[in-house]
């Protein structure tokens, strides 16, 4: 095992292991899984959404409920295979009701998303809304580009070592149908990076 794939299976292992979280009881109540990342351990792309939701928690998989088709579906509109690539989230187990994280629980988790990166060093960071967008933008130093996501979406910085393109949330598509179209065009812009 190469010093990648024993770091990501470390965190991993400290995931599962995470009681302090204010999520672990949920996800034993629940009897659901934390959501660590899949994907190629290697990749060139990195894709960072924000919690999983209730299939994601049921399954211990990233983006496989709605929100996970339409990412397929953007992948697959720029000859971008799943495989390819690595899925994560900054919070690793699911809120409760699917809500928004909170600021602690970002915190609590955000180091393990730091500890992947570092360990993947993936060329491109692709945000997925705007929770992932500003825990990045700001760990990054890119803090003074930040702005709503509306605004800087689909746009490139140059962060520490790698790309950095913020983008809507595929579930964003499922409630506003003319965002499919606005993703579309920004992943020919992360297809061209």
């Amino acid at each position: 095992m190469d010093d990648r794939e024993e770091e990501l299976k470390k965190i991993k292992e400290e995931v599962l292991a995470l009681t302090s979280s204010p999520l672990y009881a949920e996800r034993v109540k629940n009897n659901y899984f934390p959501v660590i990342g899949e994907g190629n351990h290697a990749a060139k792309v990195m894709f960072v959404g924000e919690a999983p939701g209730q299939n994601e928690a049921k399954t211990g998989r990233p983006f496989c409920g709605r929100a996970g088709k339409i990412l397929d579906e953007l992948l697959q509109s720029v000859g971008i295979e799943r495989k390819d690539v690595y899925v994560t989230n900054i919070v690793k187990d699911r809120p409760p009701g699917n809500r928004d994280p909170l600021p602690d629980e970002i915190a609590l988790y955000a180091p393990f998303l730091d500890r992947q990166i570092k360990a993947i060093k993936p060329k491109v960071v692709a945000t997925l809304g705007r929770f992932s967008m500003a825990y990045v933008m700001t760990r990054y130093g890119l803090d003074f580009e930040l702005d709503s996501i509306s605004k800087i979406r689909g746009q490139v910085f140059q962060a520490d070592g790698f790309k950095l393109i913020p983008l809507y949330h595929p579930a964003a598509a499922i409630y506003n149908q003319q965002l499919l179209s606005t993703l579309k065009e920004d992943f020919k812009t992360l297809a061209s990076l």
